[in-house]
């Protein structure tokens, strides 16, 4: 074991059973519980950056599993990262987490699109108990507001959050913009990839997997400073082919045109209700998202991986993970004349019906 790591691995232990309370708390709503429970754990002696990343954090990661694994509905995981978000100002208002300013200065920041801002709430408050002084800028940001607060802050770096990869060309536009006037930019979040790959594909000066690591790695030294004349080496020439472009201009109607060729195709649709075909258009505009996202990057696994999860959830709220071959065969067929999103088409299809053989082969 890394010694250097084994004061966080105890506090985490340490940090079992709050956390255990507050997912008490947070599944039944209680909002006085959940503030009453991390409040106490300060009281009695728990780091404040412990109770935010082993306590909260841990519990919001458990939010997104039972909501995934159709245990809880959207309401509740919307009502549960309410109740934690009045947690982490709860924290961060105590008089443990009053920490002078030692540092420099850091703008935090979700990409424009992106809705889940508790992650990077998580940051600013753990940078701020290692003493910088954080600019906490919320949930989707507009690159030219960001660029705009950056050149009145000068800011010593900027800290952007993304959790859904479909945000990931948005991302690029800011981390490009960011670098451009001499600020250089650490990337968080799920969308990055689990080691990062999308951050370094997209440029980004330093990446971390989540708050802890990010506010080591800003301790270690100041990021370097990008040249004001900076510009971004040309990593994705495969987008010379216009596919991404055509593909996320034409979503819409790409939505409509296999949602309305299932309808005559798939028998299964005859039976649905309003909300049902209303999830199946919101399934097929994911689709495209991904597809677009995953042209954009040039990376197939990408959309191949987003697949084999919608899969996964679909078959956790009873329907059949083979209801997604007819859709991808129809979009490939509006996309026939693109060449590299029929081929991320045809591996997602491979991918679904790999695993489908697999679980009738373990079934029989």
């Amino acid at each position: 074991m890394n010694a250097s790591a084994s004061p966080d691995l105890a506090a985490a232990a340490d940090m079992r059973e709050p956390a255990d309370l507050l997912w008490n708390a947070v599944s039944a709503g209680d909002e006085a519980a959940a503030t009453d429970l991390v409040l106490r754990a300060l009281d009695e002696g728990a780091r404040p950056e412990s109770v935010l990343l082993d306590v909260i954090a841990a519990v919001q990661g458990r939010v997104g599993e039972e909501w995934a694994a159709n245990r809880i509905s959207v309401a509740q995981e919307h009502a549960a990262t309410a109740i934690n978000e009045r947690a982490v100002t709860a924290v961060s208002v105590h008089p443990l987490a009053r920490t002078a300013v030692t540092r420099g200065r850091i703008t935090v920041a979700c990409v424009d699109g992106e809705w889940h801002a508790l992650p990077a709430r998580l940051l600013a408050e753990v940078l701020k108990l290692r003493g910088w002084q954080v600019d906490y800028l919320g949930a989707q940001v507009p690159s030219p507001h960001l660029i705009d607060h950056l050149h009145k802050t000068r800011a010593d770096a900027v800290a952007l959050s993304s959790s859904i990869a479909t945000r990931l060309p948005t991302a690029h536009a800011a981390v490009t913009a960011c670098q451009a006037i001499g600020v250089p930019v650490l990337v968080g979040g799920a969308a990055f990839g689990p080691d990062g790959r999308y951050a370094r594909l997209l440029g980004a000066d330093a990446w971390a997997p989540d708050a802890r690591t990010a506010a080591d790695h800003l301790a270690q030294g100041p990021l370097p400073r990008p040249r004001p004349d900076h510009q971004q080496i040309d990593d994705l020439p495969h987008l010379s082919d216009q596919e991404y472009t055509l593909v996320s201009r034409n979503g819409r109607s790409l939505v409509r045109a296999v949602f309305t060729r299932l309808e005559t195709t798939f028998p299964a649709m005859a039976s649905y209700d309003d909300l049902q075909r209303e999830r199946t258009a919101e399934d097929l505009a994911h689709i495209v998202e991904f597809l677009a996202t995953a042209l954009y990057l040039g990376d197939e696994a990408l959309f191949t991986g987003f697949i084999a999860w919608t899969a996964q959830i679909l078959v956790a709220r009873g329907v059949p993970a083979m209801s997604l071959p007819p859709a991808l065969g129809l979009l490939a067929h509006e996309l026939k004349d693109f060449p590299r999103a029929c081929r991320m088409l045809r591996a997602a299809t491979d991918v679904l019906t790999t695993a489908h053989s697999d679980t009738a082969g373990t079934t029989a």
